[in-house]
């Protein structure tokens, strides 16, 4: 297949509506704007997701979700991430479930949003796979999704009214793959309008009883996002007044709000942050002190009395029991990596945060349980207000015999102030995917991506089925 280029293609000469706005951003977006810091991270980003993508697929939903892909068929015009092809939105579900099953993938942390924009790969794989498009423009597609996402976070969040932060996700994959699909501005902007007014998920998928559904929800509104763009490239239309419009986005969903699109450039995915432990992400400063203060105090878990934690308000809401239901009770691998009590008590116990720490029978285990019980999360005003920019936090352990150790935390391995290099990112990948292919095929991908703006982007799908 070849990407749209209709020569009949209407332009927007005066883009007046913020969606309108918003694809002539993404028209006007080339990879001469990407910096190497930024193309950099991209194609960190880019490996990381396909070491989470593998490492998913012992996962409940993603077997049942392979199977339904299988069931139904599909054109297969589209590689499916560790064997065979389907139609480009059933690529863009199965392949954005196995990056996001394991939340293991990247975040970018917002003042009133977290969201996970490697969630776009899918989509954009799938919309570059089948146009045929160059590495360079499946990378600055790539860039355009993560920076809508990333900015939509920042100036419009939905986290507070209800709203699940895929919102946003389902209009940067529009935006995105109508980029590696060449739309041009008018197709664009119904692709974004499309998107944004069909796919508002409730914040519901994250609080109480966590279900399958945790890691699915960013896959379905991905894939939405690739659907509306291939009906905008048909000449399907969409509300263009999706975000001021009577009953739009700003009414119901995000509240005011407006960003100068003009003035946008390609270099949010270097604020990206990517995890070192296989836990939420709000979690990862408070595990990497848990550990090496366990390491510098030279005591193990059966030592360990109480745990407390102070830390910003963001993680206590979260995963601290503060709001979104009980963190104490813990039984499933969806309740286990959202319950800050969980993972800093498996920390202590294992000494590190994998996809093992998820395992049915880790779970359930007494030693675990009866720890997280011990372990107290109290949000703290002054690291509340140094986040984003610092992910603080405060460890103090009361240990059996009487001694209180602490340590004091800002970053961690993995944020923006102490990014992921090539080779730990490697390391990663290597270790998530290392079971499930031989070192050679492991070595061919990390060379793809790795070099992935001197391919074409159906070069590197060669690699992954």
């Amino acid at each position: 297949m070849t990407p749209y280029r209709g020569a009949a293609a209407l332009r927007l000469t005066e883009p007046r509506t913020q969606a309108e706005q918003l694809a002539s951003f993404v028209h006007l977006a080339s990879y001469r704007d990407i910096s190497p810091a930024a193309l950099e991270a991209l194609k960190v980003r880019v490996l990381d997701s396909i070491g989470c993508a593998y490492g998913s697929l012992d996962g409940a939903p993603v077997r049942m979700l392979r199977r339904h892909v299988d069931e139904f068929g599909g054109k297969p015009l589209c590689t499916l991430i560790s064997g065979g092809r389907s139609a480009p939105d059933r690529a863009a579900l199965c392949n954005g479930a196995m990056v996001r099953y394991l939340d293991y993938n990247d975040s970018y942390l917002a003042k009133g949003e977290t969201c996970h924009p490697s969630d776009n790969l899918g989509a954009v794989l799938a919309a570059a796979e089948y146009a045929g498009i160059p590495g360079k423009e499946f990378l600055t597609a790539l860039a355009v999704a993560y920076q809508v996402q990333c900015r939509l976070s920042d100036d419009a969040p939905v986290r507070a009214r209800g709203f699940d932060h895929v919102t946003q996700g389902a209009i940067a994959a529009a935006a995105g793959a109508a980029k590696a699909l060449r739309l041009d501005p008018q197709r664009t902007a119904n692709a974004v309008s499309i998107a944004g007014t069909a796919n508002n998920a409730l914040r519901v998928t994250r609080t109480g009883e966590l279900s399958h559904w945790k890691g699915l929800a960013a896959p379905n509104a991905s894939a939405a996002g690739l659907s509306a763009a291939f009906l905008a490239m048909r000449g399907v239309t969409g509300p263009r007044e999706l975000f001021e419009g009577t009953k739009g986005w700003m009414q119901v969903v995000s509240g005011p709000f407006e960003v100068d699109w003009a003035a946008e450039n390609l270099e949010r995915v270097a604020r990206t942050i990517l995890k070192k432990y296989n836990a939420e992400i709000h979690s990862q400063s408070a595990i990497e002190g848990m550990i090496a203060l366990m390491s510098d105090g030279g005591f193990t878990a059966t030592d360990i009395q109480r745990i407390r934690v102070d830390i910003f308000d963001v993680a206590y809401l979260i995963i601290g029991g503060g709001a979104e239901g009980d963190k104490m009770n813990v039984h499933t691998k969806e309740e286990a990596d959202h319950s800050l009590p969980y993972i800093l008590a498996v920390a202590a116990i294992d000494g590190k945060v994998t996809p093992a720490q998820y395992a049915p029978d880790r779970i359930v285990r007494e030693d675990v349980q009866g720890l997280l019980r011990r372990v107290e999360v109290v949000p703290d005003p002054d690291f509340s207000r140094r986040f984003p920019d610092e992910l603080p936090c405060r460890l103090g352990v009361t240990l059996k015999d009487g001694r209180i150790l602490e340590k004091e935390m800002t970053d961690y391995e993995g944020f923006h102030t102490r990014p992921m290099s090539w080779e730990s990112a490697t390391r990663k990948f290597h270790g998530l995917a290392g079971e499930r292919r031989f070192r050679t095929h492991l070595d061919a991908i990390v060379k793809a991506v790795r070099h992935l703006e001197h391919l074409s982007v159906r070069e590197l799908t060669s690699h992954l089925g």
